[in-house]
């Protein structure tokens, strides 16, 4: 406990908030990678600590860092005016060691979803957040903390490099993939001549699944989108990227609501043939970490089953899809 409440009052310092009005530490569950604490003052102020595992700790390559990334999320969203928590400081020894940021109103939609008739009008709100959100842009293409090198001048040696590397990191740990990893390198190459139609790389969450939306649950009136967070993940990119973890599992184009909102406030959303196999691209990119991040985190035989059992169909059926369709674009 000590060691907790040092390192706390820390962060806190660096922030330029007072350490002796810390009352409570509270670790805060559904993270995965790093750990995170709230952080409780004596005013009711909330803050959110994020610490990373120690260097040795075993991760997938591009999870090197990622506090950098969710700087650098904290930085888009606040100039995309979108709201989510801002980062106040971050230090220790190398560069982020920990992360300390403000907390936002709310429960994650996947604990407390909103009633039937509410949810419309919130995947509404959320498609026009989002497609501000992807109006903020980077330098270049990849993830911001270098953990797969520098960033690159076009999208397609972005997304290739990310792809091999986990397919590498696969390899490495011996994830159980629906194909070999050889394989599923040579469907998704066969799909990267629709990586080209992407020129600008916009601000790209790649995270939005429910547990990263909080929505506020007032006693009066209706709920409300609180922010959103966990933006640890997120790289410069295609938009389209975010359109798979906002329907895990699901098809994006079946949430009218959500492509409603996007659409109102300027994100473009076609579905044509070179699009549909960027989609496939980035299903099959996600949950190829979903498999593999099982390893190195050792979750357990159980949990790794359902998994399997779970996102492996949804991989085949996504490479399946970048087959057949990139035969369409290679054509074109």
């Amino acid at each position: 406990m000590g060691d907790t409440w040092e390192r706390a009052r820390r962060a806190l310092t660096g922030a330029g908030l007072p350490p002796g009005a810390l009352a409570r530490v509270r670790p805060l569950s559904g993270g995965t990678y790093n750990t995170v604490e709230e952080l409780l003052l004596t005013d009711g102020s909330r803050y959110v600590l994020k610490i990373p595992p120690a260097p040795a700790t075993p991760g997938l390559r591009h999870e090197r860092r990622l506090l950098v990334a969710e700087a650098a999320f904290c930085a888009g969203a606040a100039e995309a005016g979108v709201p989510a928590p801002r980062a106040l400081s971050a230090g220790g020894a190398g560069p982020a060691p920990y992360l300390l940021m403000t907390a936002c109103p709310g429960s994650p939609w996947s604990e407390a979803p909103p009633a039937e008739a509410e949810r419309a009008e919130l995947r509404g709100e959320l498609g026009r957040r989002v497609a501000r959100l992807h109006r903020v842009t980077g330098p270049g293409f990849g993830y911001p903390s270098g953990a797969l090198g520098p960033l690159a001048p076009d999208w397609r040696t972005a997304f290739t490099a990310m792809t091999d590397a986990v397919l590498a990191d696969a390899r490495d740990h011996r994830a159980r993939l629906p194909r070999p990893a050889d394989e599923v390198a040579a469907v998704i190459r066969r799909g990267a001549a629709a990586l080209d139609e992407v020129t600008v790389p916009a601000l790209v969450h790649f995270d939005l699944w429910p547990g990263n939306i909080l929505v506020e649950h007032p006693r009066e009136g209706k709920a409300r989108l609180g922010g959103l967070i966990d933006g640890e993940r997120m790289f410069w990119g295609d938009p389209l990227a975010d359109f798979v973890s906002l329907a895990l599992l699901g098809d994006i184009r079946e949430d009218e609501a959500f492509l409603t909102g996007y659409r109102e406030a300027g994100g473009r959303a076609g579905f044509g043939t070179a699009a549909r196999v960027r989609l496939a691209l980035y299903r099959a990119y996600l949950y190829l970490i979903m498999l593999t991040e099982t390893v190195p985190r050792a979750v357990g035989e159980e949990h790794e089953r359902r998994v399997r059992d779970t996102v492996a169909p949804e991989l085949t059926a996504a490479l399946d899809d970048i087959e057949e369709l990139g035969r369409d674009v290679e054509s074109a």
